[in-house]
């Protein structure tokens, strides 16, 4: 060995953050991002790091990534197939001091999201140490697609304030009138599925909620995780 040679200990990875390459601007969402198990990713999966607080970090982009507010300033810069990285350093990413904010009097906005990003991508043990370095030690949790679908709405709620639109600006966000449109595919799935477009309902009640000062709170007839 070389004298001024060193050896660097690093800290084992035990979970990776990545998003999705390839994408459409017609797709229910344009961004896809999410926390997965160690292994060997492909080209068309990009890697997203952190060099501190990896676990809290990832957790509150994740949910940014994943937001429909955040979504339609991604599909308006979209033009192709592929989500490349000079498109996502353009991207309205929130700055870590904005999740330090109140939400809400006596919570932020960091304490407010990742107990919901927590439970939508910890329904699997392959993703254990994710909640462990989020100090959460239980089992995962069960998907139960009513209430996953309650939670990201929340979600999509308080990443409007976040973002500081007004109620007008997030309804139009969820459906602008023609000859514009937002999210189409969702709209028309929703309205297929459940004859209604409930992802509309559910963030427009979540917002309105947090705008009266209180916390979105999923209804006890929705099951809550095992």
């Amino acid at each position: 060995m070389n004298e001024g040679a060193q050896i660097i200990h690093m800290q084992p990875v035990r979970w990776l953050h990545i998003l999705r390459d390839v994408t459409n601007s017609m797709n229910e969402r344009t961004m896809v991002s999410d926390a997965t198990p160690t292994a060997g990713i492909g080209h068309t999966a990009s890697l997203l790091e952190y060099e501190h607080a990896q676990a809290i970090a990832s957790t509150l982009v994740l949910a940014n990534l994943n937001s429909l507010v955040f979504d339609w300033a991604t599909r308006l810069s979209v033009g192709g197939l592929h989500m490349s990285f000079f498109i996502v350093k353009q991207l309205p990413v929130l700055p870590p001091e904005a999740y330090l904010e109140e939400m809400l009097p006596g919570l932020t906005y960091a304490e407010a999201i990742v107990p919901r990003a927590l439970e939508l991508t910890y329904t699997s043990w392959e993703l254990q140490p994710f909640a462990e370095d989020l100090g959460y030690e239980g089992a995962p949790f069960r998907w139960d697609d009513a209430r996953r679908h309650r939670l990201r709405c929340e979600l999509d709620a308080v990443f409007a304030h976040m973002y500081r639109l007004d109620r007008a600006d997030l309804e139009w966000i969820l459906d602008a009138e023609e000859p514009s449109e937002s999210f189409p595919t969702l709209k028309n799935n929703e309205l297929k599925e459940f004859g209604e477009y409930r992802t509309q309902r559910y963030a427009l009640d979540a917002y309105d909620r947090i705008a009266r000062g209180e916390l979105p709170d999923i209804p006890p007839d929705i099951p809550n995780s095992e």
